[in-house]
């Protein structure tokens, strides 16, 4: 599409509809990802049931692990806690580690979609949006 013919009211809508395409497909992602944890976590179910073992038997063993690494990865050797930064892609100033969201986040969440109060959508806009950076 030829962009330098166009009026300025012509771009904003063009650019309108591209953000809500994007909201739009966030979105989709955020289904199909819930979709693909769903089959993957009934694959594991059927894996489980195939060996004869029952959920309840195996899933201590599974968690256990998994907090015994992610506490090794978290624990700073020099003491003090560690927590994943967020860094905003289209902007490397704007960053939050943790607590009061900033402005900047609050206003990209509405942006796309989001609710900055529902603590779920938080974790989607952190997980699809911005990259996380351990400190």
């Amino acid at each position: 599409m030829e962009y330098a013919n166009l009026s300025v009211d012509e771009i904003q809508q063009q650019l309108a509809e591209i953000e809500n395409s994007k909201v739009e497909l966030m979105r989709a992602l955020d289904v199909r990802r819930q979709e693909a944890k769903s089959e993957i976590a009934q694959q594991i179910k059927g894996l489980i049931s195939q060996y004869g073992y029952e959920l309840e038997e195996i899933l201590p063993l599974v968690e256990a692990k998994r907090r015994r690494a992610v506490a090794a990865v978290r624990r700073p050797s020099a003491g003090g806690r560690q927590y994943t930064r967020y860094v905003d892609p289209a902007n490397a100033d704007n960053v939050y580690v943790r607590g009061v969201l900033p402005g900047w986040m609050k206003q990209k969440m509405q942006e796309q979609g989001y609710d900055p109060a529902s603590k779920t959508d938080r974790e989607a806009f952190k997980t699809n949006y911005l990259q996380a950076v351990d400190a």
